[in-house]
């Protein structure tokens, strides 16, 4: 039987969530990968486990994660029901729906039918009575907005999300979001969005500056750029990779020659710092107060425990910071 570490939580940064209550730990583990059908269990265990450990609280699942889709959801539960269940007070989990999940036109997008539906399959695949955070997945412009934020403050008075958030919004919409439900009194608290060197989307769109000042945490998905932002693709593409068995979003041709020449420029800047990549990238987010938290991804515990390291050193200079934005723009 699984026992966690006595000391763990003094082993993490935990940030306020916007100017709610809750506390996330600053690097989360996110099951968008490696937690479907065909993946090991075993291994997912031991993943769990040593993000635990590490001080991480924070487990990040949506409804479509898989392949197949549930599937993250129903192996997780596995885990949190056979391993877990002692620590579940000490867990934040959170899920999400708004992507395709079912045929039929109740299986996706911001309708209430969907978000209603979608969490009650969610919380039986994890064998949960209630998640701490829901979010919509995207923005659905077929579906009134005022419709999926009473939807969102339903499942909360419902009992069965404590908190709500929004995941792909932009600061603009984000606004109009959280003025329904905070004249709802509903207590949406967190925001989720792609952000690393090379995708720089919420600077751009106002949520990098909408969402604190509107007293919203930022949670950051992708910070790797599904794995450009590590040593993986510096000496070609490997045979193993997800790129080569053409899985995922990454494509060899997101490959380029200049993007390689950045990733090897960022790569020696890491390395001055005595980083690695991956621990330079996650450093580089998590330098600004204005995210809450970052999600890694693994695919075996030891690049979570090598991750985890990037806690080290969240502090650039100004030097450090403009090259950065050279390379990354170049």
């Amino acid at each position: 039987m699984y026992e966690a570490l006595k000391n763990r939580h003094e082993l993490m940064k935990y940030n306020r969530c916007g100017n709610s209550g809750l506390f996330l730990p600053a690097v989360s583990l996110g099951l968008w990968h490696n937690f479907g059908t065909n993946d090991d269990f075993e291994t997912m265990r031991q993943m769990c486990f040593t993000a635990i450990d590490a001080g991480i609280t924070h487990f990040d699942l949506a409804n479509n994660y898989g392949p197949l889709p549930g599937s993250a959801e129903s192996n997780f539960g596995k885990i949190l029901k056979n391993d877990l269940s002692a620590y579940r007070d000490q867990l934040i989990i959170s899920t999400k729906a708004g992507y395709e999940m079912w045929d039929g036109p109740y299986g996706d997008g911001g309708s209430r039918k969907y978000l209603i539906a979608s969490l009650d399959q969610s919380l039986k695949r994890m064998g949960l009575d209630y998640v701490d955070i829901f979010y919509h997945h995207r923005m659905d412009p077929n579906t009134p907005l005022e419709e999926t934020m009473l939807a969102l403050d339903h499942i909360v008075r419902s009992g069965k999300a404590l908190y709500v958030g929004i995941s792909n919004y932009d600061g603009e919409t984000m606004l109009k979001a959280s003025k329904i439900l905070d004249e709802l009194h509903t207590p949406f608290i967190i925001n989720q969005n792609c952000y690393n060197m090379f995708n720089r989307t919420i600077e751009n769109n106002g949520l990098k500056k909408e969402a604190p000042a509107d007293g919203k945490g930022i949670i950051t998905f992708s910070p790797l750029a599904q794995g450009l932002l590590t040593n993986r693709y510096i000496n070609g593409i490997p045979s193993d990779s997800r790129v080569a068995k053409n899985i995922g979003f990454l494509k060899k041709s997101d490959i380029t020659d200049e993007r390689v020449k950045q990733i090897i420029s960022l790569n020696e800047m890491a390395s001055d710092r005595g980083q690695t990549l991956a621990q330079f990238a996650l450093s580089w987010i998590l330098k600004d107060s204005d995210i809450t938290s970052v999600l890694i991804g693994a695919s075996r515990p030891s690049q979570i425990t090598d991750c985890v390291k990037c806690l080290d050193n969240t502090t650039f200079t100004k030097d450090e910071l403009d090259k950065i934005n050279l390379i990354s723009n170049s």
